[in-house]
């Protein structure tokens, strides 16, 4: 079984141990957004001229942060709400809530998430006063001369 065929050994062709299977660019980077389609879509939506390589892959991380930071925060809206699953609503209260977030997406109108529940102070009643923390005088004069 020494014939010609069949082996790929040191002598030219391809090596079988050195051999790699090819890789994303979003796992080389560690992303789990698709560098290459936000490649194309930067290529094709006439941004620039040219679009360098590693545009793409800083897109992709910056877009992968704010979908898991808004993710995180809608997540914990929903469990603080005694839900399993995220719904517009909890989104709406995430993005509310954060300072940067609200400031970032803060004119954004989210399809079905309603309002942040907010009730001014001057409509709440008024909380009665303890006994005796109050002196007997005249209302509008506070101080003496």
């Amino acid at each position: 079984m020494s014939g010609k065929g069949g082996k790929s050994g040191a002598k030219g062709g391809k090596a079988g141990s050195s051999e790699t299977k090819s890789q994303s660019r979003s796992a080389k980077a560690g992303l789990q957004f698709p560098v290459g389609r936000i490649h194309r879509m930067l290529k094709k939506g006439n941004y620039a001229q040219r679009v360098g390589a590693g545009a793409p892959v800083y897109l992709a991380a910056v877009l992968e942060y704010l979908a898991a930071e808004i993710l995180e925060l809608a997540g914990n809206a929903a469990r603080d709400n005694k839900k399993a699953r995220i719904v517009p609503r909890h989104l709406q209260l995430a993005i509310k809530n954060d300072e940067e977030l609200n400031k970032l997406l803060g004119h954004v109108i989210i399809s079905q998430g309603g309002v942040v529940p907010y009730i001014p102070p001057e409509l709440l009643p008024n909380k009665t006063a303890k006994p005796g923390g109050k002196k007997d005088g005249i209302p509008g004069q506070s101080q003496d001369l």
